[in-house]
């Protein structure tokens, strides 16, 4: 008889928080980013290695989980947890962490690495396994908040790049103007705005006048909360709303679209917890007829590559915001360059799991603190 596959034991985990300078800062609604900081968990046992990075911001400006909260987290209940374990397989991991409320940023970086692991072990890419159907993904930029000449030359050179959607960070005082001299300039790029919760049902004539840009989507224009009062815009302006801080699971994205709150869901792979919830995630909107896509954090290579294989499930249909790494960092933490041709991101192939390599002189050189779990 064959031998049930068991999963890799988990020898050792290693935490680093991850200081990663961006070439120029990154301005949203809500805030300036000037570096991208995050926690990088490697889970190492049987000889290899699984790698995922945490998406959660040093301040509760996202959502409420920070870095600071994580780490405790991470340290104090789940990696002590499971070293000297096995897990046949990431769903039984989920369910030891399952017992502990939210946290689900925290909880997917703990699941994605093991995801890396797992796949290793079966030498399957992480796609297979996943059950994604593309060599390479569509994407798009994502431009952050800057005055409208810097906004208008920072689409001239995507544009010029091939990539297949411009997204633009939108907030109160800076939409309108904006969106005339975009399309007066580019009257037929695919064009979406993002406001990360920048206004509420007393902007609606506001939100309403986005509907003369054609735009493909408007992104999370209310409050994180608030899934009843995007319905009441939904069904008030002809642009589809896309849900992106709203959706934390399968049933607030069940929710909202039978509530006609959106029709366009942005899945990020930490925001709702791990891969089987993001999966779950991607399954109900399919059954709806939304369109899904990947968002992005500004993440580093790691959790670049984790998106890139999350990516080629069929129901993401919309380019995502896995755009080339050296549009935002003068050097990456992994070895592989993750760079876009013409639009069109290649699922990173070097070897099993996630598919790239860390690029380990450069990582000491960025890590400010480094802890290990050892059975």
């Amino acid at each position: 008889m064959n031998s049930v596959f068991q999963g890799p034991r988990i020898d050792e985990a290693e935490l680093r928080l991850v200081s990663l300078p961006l070439l120029t800062p990154f301005v949203v609604s809500n805030q300036t980013m000037t570096d991208k900081v995050f926690l990088l968990l490697t889970l190492r046992g049987e000889g290899i290695e699984g790698y995922a990075e945490s998406v959660m911001d040093p301040y509760p400006d996202y959502l409420e989980e920070t870095i600071a909260g994580a780490e405790a987290f991470l340290k104090e209940l789940i990696l002590p947890d499971i070293v000297g374990k096995r897990f046949s397989s990431p769903a039984e991991l989920n369910c030891l962490m399952a017992p502990w409320r939210g946290h689900r940023m925290s909880k997917a970086v703990v699941e994605m690495a093991y995801w890396d692991l797992w796949c290793k072990a079966l030498g399957l890419p992480l796609k297979t396994a996943l059950g994604g159907v593309r060599e390479a993904v569509p994407v798009g930029v994502s431009i952050g908040i800057a005055s409208i000449e810097e906004t208008l030359e920072r689409i001239r050179v995507a544009n010029e790049a091939g990539y297949r959607r411009t997204k633009l960070k939108v907030k109160q005082g800076h939409d309108i103007k904006l969106l005339e001299a975009v399309r007066k300039h580019f009257p037929d790029i695919k064009l979406t705005v993002d406001a990360n919760t920048a206004y509420g049902l007393a902007d609606l004539a506001t939100i309403r006048a986005m509907d003369d840009f054609h735009l493909d989507y408007i992104e999370q224009p209310l409050a994180v909360d608030d899934i009843h009062d995007h319905a009441i815009v939904q069904r008030e302006i002809k642009t589809a709303i896309c849900l992106d801080e709203s959706i934390r699971t399968a049933a607030d994205c069940r929710k909202a679209l039978a509530g006609g709150a959106g029709r366009v869901i942005n899945i990020k792979v930490g925001r709702v917890g791990g891969f089987e919830a993001a999966r779950a995630v991607h399954d109900v909107s399919e059954a709806f007829g939304a369109p899904v896509w990947c968002g992005g954090m500004l993440e580093s290579g790691i959790g670049r590559a984790h998106n890139i294989h999350l990516a080629t499930l069929p129901n993401f249909t919309k380019p995502g915001d896995t755009s080339s790494s050296s549009r935002y960092f003068k050097r990456d933490i992994i070895n592989e360059p993750l760079e876009a041709t013409d639009g069109m991101m290649p699922i990173p192939q070097n070897g099993p799991g996630i598919g790239v390599t860390l690029d380990r002189d450069f990582l000491e050189s960025v890590t400010s603190k480094m802890e290990r779990f050892q059975a």
